[in-house]
This record gives structure tokens, C-alpha cells and sequence, in this order.
């Protein structure tokens, strides 16, 4: 059979706009990077030598920029004008690339899997049109002014879902037919089908093959078709000897001392410990190899300017930032007054929420080069979760 899939994007997508102040239609909004129409072309592709997109064509061209699609064509005002316009799109095809089915599916449905779409292509080996479908589980109730007036018996009750299948010539001939008798009520294309006669197989539908129609509906989905996230833990070490004449700067915070420390650029410890952190937690080596310390363009650099590219490193690699925890090893200055601002200066350098970040301090008992204030030293965890 030659398959085409009609991909349905006209709907303004009212109740998802309501729900969430969006003025972008909810088959075009993002989702895990992608626009929501893009997934469910990318899932049809496989499985069809077709797919005409029917909706705002300068937008459909946007969203699926790439992709091996026909022309897109306008929409209508009800659903039934809108499929009757891709019909009427690959109607016009030269004969010999005319489809012998076509599916007609939801551009809101972005998680269609292959065992769905191929349970309606079965389905259609043996009847005029087939749609996935899931059982009524739930008890449902017929209610009027805030009440229940009946108990609805859920046994033999579906959910219909799309794609939709069906015999072109048929579907076609129906959809005109509905026009020239002025009837476009029909809120799926299996009721013109039911309508005529021709008997419709129910194949196996999934719970998962959600319609974006509510704000939650948009989390769900993220958790179905978002990268799969692994955590990556990191360490970091740092340590810096006392030298007069410089401030002393610590996880991004000036702490008043009689000394600051020593090095190339303003010498933060905590920062650089951290960020070493990051950088073994992705994989991407030290500080060093980022900001070579040979390289006068870091003199005496604000090291702000280092966690700020760790933290994009994160964001470009498609991770997160679970938590940092910091320890800083000294006898003088007392970190505790200073811990919070810090906490706060982290977080902010790196885009995140002040809980993820931990600042604390220890001394060594007097004991080696920070026990006799020679230095600072800073130990540091990061856990992030990556692709």
C-alpha cells in the first residue's frame, strides 16, 4: 500500500491557551527543544511515502524546516474543512503518486509510537478504515449543574486517538460528499465512515499518546520525549598560599583580612575548586585547560568569569546543575558570617536556585601549611545531570 499521512495543525488550541496565557498555538510551542508538531512528523515519517501538513503554512514551513513534506496547505474553519483540504491537496498528485490509505493525525499528538501506527496499517489489510483506541477505564458520569444525573456503563466505551486510517478513495469521497450536503460536524473521521455504512476496526491504542490539550499535559510529555538525564559527579581541589597586598576573595564574595591570596588571576579559591568540579563531573578536563594560566589575558582576572562558563558548559551540553558542595580549609578568616553571601554569589554566577549550592569550612587543627596560615585550601563537589 502507498501510505500518506495528513498532519492536522488549523486548531487554534483554545482550552490550552486559556489554561496557560500562551498566544503560540499549542502544536507549535516547544517541546524538548522541538516544536510539538515536529515529533509527531518525525514518528508519521517512517511509516509513510507522504505527509501533507494542513494549517498556517508559513508556520508549518518553520516547524518543519528539513523535513520531506508536501507544500503545506491552508486549514478551515472546522477540523472536517481541514482534512478535507489535505484530501484535496494529494487528490491533485499525479495518479501514480496518489496514496491508497492515508492516516489523518493530530499535529497536538507528538508521542505516536511505531506499534501504534502499524496496529492501524494492519487494521486497514482488512476493513476501509481503522483507529487506535483505549478502553474506558474509569467510571463515568453524566452530570448537569454541578451534579451527577446518571452513571454512563463504560463497558464496550473506547477513547479514539490518531492517526486515523483509512481507504483514500473512500475517505475522499465522503468528505466531498459531507461538503456538497453542507454536514461538518464530525469530530473524527471514523463518524463519516460509521455514517455510510463501512465498518471501522479499533486497534490498540496507548496511554501515552497524549493530546496536548492542558498545561499538564505539556509536563507529561516532556518526561515521555525529554533526553534521558544520567547523573555525573565531579571533584575539585584547590589551594592558594597568603599574600599581602591583595584582597582576599573567596566564592566570589571580597572578606575583609590583613592578607589575600596569591595567584594568576584574583586567586578565589572556592571558584576555581568548583569549577574543577564541573569540568570533571562533564568530562572537560581543568580550569587550566579552559583559562590557561600562561595566557596574560586571565591577569588577575575576576574568576566570576570562569564559573559563568562552567555553568554554560552545562546548559549547552543539555544538563543540569543538581548541587555543589564546598569545603574551605583554613584557620583565618571565619567563613561562617560569610557563607550565605557566598551560597548566593554561586548560585547566581551559575543560574541556579540558592538550595542546590553548599558552603561550608573546617580547619586543619593547626596542623600542615593552612593550620600554620600559609594558605587557603577548598575541596569541592558537583553532580549534574547530563544526556
Amino acid at each position: 500500500m502507498r501510505v500518506a499521512a495528513i498532519l492536522l495543525a488549523a486548531g487554534t488550541g483554545s482550552r490550552y491557551a486559556a489554561a496557560t496565557g500562551s498566544t503560540t498555538a499549542k502544536q507549535f510551542i516547544s517541546l524538548a527543544g522541538r516544536p510539538v508538531i515536529r515529533h509527531a512528523a518525525e514518528a508519521l515519517a517512517p511509516h509513510v511515502a507522504l505527509i501533507q501538513p494542513v494549517g498556517d503554512p508559513a508556520s508549518l514551513t518553520e516547524a518543519l524546516d528539513g523535513m520531506l513534506t508536501l507544500p503545506p496547505v491552508a486549514g478551515g474553519r472546522e477540523r472536517q474543512d481541514s482534512v478535507r483540504a489535505g484530501l484535496e491537496a494529494l487528490a491533485a498528485l499525479p495518479e501514480a503518486e496518489r496514496p491508497d490509505v492515508v492516516l489523518v493525525h493530530d499535529g497536538a499528538r507528538p508521542y505516536v509510537t511505531a506499534s501504534v501506527i502499524e496496529g492501524v496499517l494492519k487494521g486497514l489489510e482488512d476493513h476501509p478504515g481503522a483507529i487506535p483506541a483505549v478502553p474506558v477505564a474509569d467510571t463515568l458520569k453524566r452530570g448537569e449543574g454541578g451534579v451527577i444525573t446518571d452513571t454512563v456503563p463504560r463497558k464496550d466505551l473506547f477513547r479514539a486517538q490518531t492517526p486515523q486510517g483509512f481507504r483514500f478513495t473512500i475517505l475522499l469521497d465522503l468528505h466531498r460528499a459531507a461538503e456538497k450536503s453542507g454536514v461538518s460536524s464530525a469530530t473524527d473521521d471514523a463518524l463519516l465512515l460509521e455514517s455510510a455504512g463501512f465498518s471501522v476496526a479499533l486497534t490498540p491504542g496507548s496511554e501515552d499518546n497524549i493530546k496536548l490539550t492542558y498545561e499538564e499535559d505539556l509536563v507529561r510529555l516532556e518526561r515521555l520525549i525529554g533526553p534521558t538525564l544520567l547523573p555525573r559527579t565531579g571533584f575539585g581541589y584547590d589551594v592558594h598560599a597568603f599574600e599581602a597586598g591583595r584582597p582576599l576573595i573567596m566564592c566570589g564574595i571580597t572578606i575583609p583580612h590583613d592578607r589575600g591570596l596569591a595567584g594568576h588571576s584574583d586567586a578565589d579559591v572556592g571558584i576555581h575548586a568548583l569549577c574543577d568540579a564541573i569540568y570533571g563531573a562533564l568530562a572537560e578536563g581543568d580550569i587550566g585547560r579552559h583559562f590557561p594560566p600562561s595566557q596574560n589575558e586571565w591577569k588577575d582576572a575576576d574568576s566570576a568569569r570562569f564559573l559563568v562558563h562552567a555553568g554554560e558548559l552545562i546548559r549547552r551540553k543539555g544538563g543540569m546543575l543538581v548541587n555543589a558542595d564546598l569545603t574551605l580549609i583554613c584557620e583565618r578568616p571565619k567563613i561562617g558570617p560569610h557563607a550565605q553571601a557566598m551560597r548566593e554569589r554561586l548560585a547566581s554566577l551559575l543560574q541556579v536556585d540558592v538550595g542546590r549550592i553548599s558552603v561550608k569550612a573546617t580547619t586543619s587543627e593547626r596542623l600542615g601549611f593552612t593550620g600554620r596560615e600559609e594558605g587557603i585550601a577548598c575541596t569541592a563537589t558537583a553532580t549534574v545531570l547530563v544526556p
